[in-house]
């Protein structure tokens, strides 16, 4: 090898540790004190949820009910089976009138099992779309971290909540500008709402809000049993659980895509 090109390597790389080592030793950029506090207020909820507990789930299977509400009303309810492996798998099964309907998620594929037509299709982009933000809108996806890197966290202030009690507001801001907040009980850290905007397919803008309540220890976990969500103010469904397990072993078969509709209404057992 040529001695000069070896010497210039070698100085170069000389230069290139110099520079790293000058850099490492810069301290960390501190993080605006909006973000320290919203910080703070994670960091509560997790530790009222369970702490290490929480943060180590690695599946859900939810079972429960779920209602249509309008003008005040039930107007039909279907019992569900949901299964969650985090972080970005999901399989629900509903049952109304005894018609089974299956709508299942991995990452970016997705697809549906009809019942009443009885047949298996490819979700639309639209599906795939309402998925992809429902993992953004989860309360898990904020308090395990799912959004790093593709969202920045800062601290509202307090707002006035029920029986004179204030909320800890916070809120993410995503990089394609979708922005979605949360509210915390502050007294105890305990999740309340969500809240965020979407357009319709006719173009217009709607205010969606995700309530949390009847919060329940499973195996030193707490999780809300009862959610329910509101457009423009007005409730339009509840979630009611019955059960819900954490951390069991849920087989990859339950997310792929059946071959026919004889094989998609094919019991698994969870």
């Amino acid at each position: 090898m040529n001695r000069s090109i070896l010497r210039t390597t070698f100085a170069s790389s000389a230069i290139i540790f110099i520079v790293a080592i000058l850099i490492s030793a810069q301290p960390d950029t501190p993080k605006p004190p909006q973000t320290e506090k919203a910080e703070a207020v994670i960091a509560k909820a997790v530790q009222v949820l369970g702490g290490d507990k929480y943060l180590r789930v690695s599946s859900q299977i939810g079972r429960g009910k779920f209602s249509v509400i309008k003008e005040g009303a039930t107007v039909s309810f279907q019992t569900f089976v949901d299964v969650i492996v985090l972080p970005d798998k999901e399989r629900t099964e509903f049952k109304e009138r005894g018609i089974l309907t299956i709508q299942t998620n991995s990452g970016g594929t997705g697809w549906v099992y009809d019942g009443e037509q009885e047949l298996v299709k490819i979700q639309n982009e639209t599906q795939l779309s309402n998925f992809k933000q429902g993992l953004r809108t989860n309360l898990d996806n904020l308090l395990r971290g799912g959004w790093k890197g593709e969202a920045e966290l800062s601290y509202l202030g307090r707002r006035p909540a029920t029986l004179g009690k204030r909320n800890d507001a916070i809120k993410l801001s995503f990089k394609d500008g979708f922005v979605i907040e949360f509210e915390f009980s502050a007294d105890d850290g305990l999740p309340q709402k969500s809240l965020f905007k979407k357009t319709t397919a006719e173009g217009e803008e709607v205010k969606e809000e995700d309530r949390y309540a009847q919060f329940v220890d499973v195996d030193g976990i707490k999780t809300p049993f009862i959610i329910d969500h509101a457009t423009n103010g007005k409730p339009t469904s509840r979630i009611n659980y019955m059960t819900v397990e954490f951390n069991k072993s849920i087989p990859d078969s339950a997310f792929a895509k059946p071959s026919s509709a004889k094989e998609a209404k094919k019991e698994i057992k969870f």
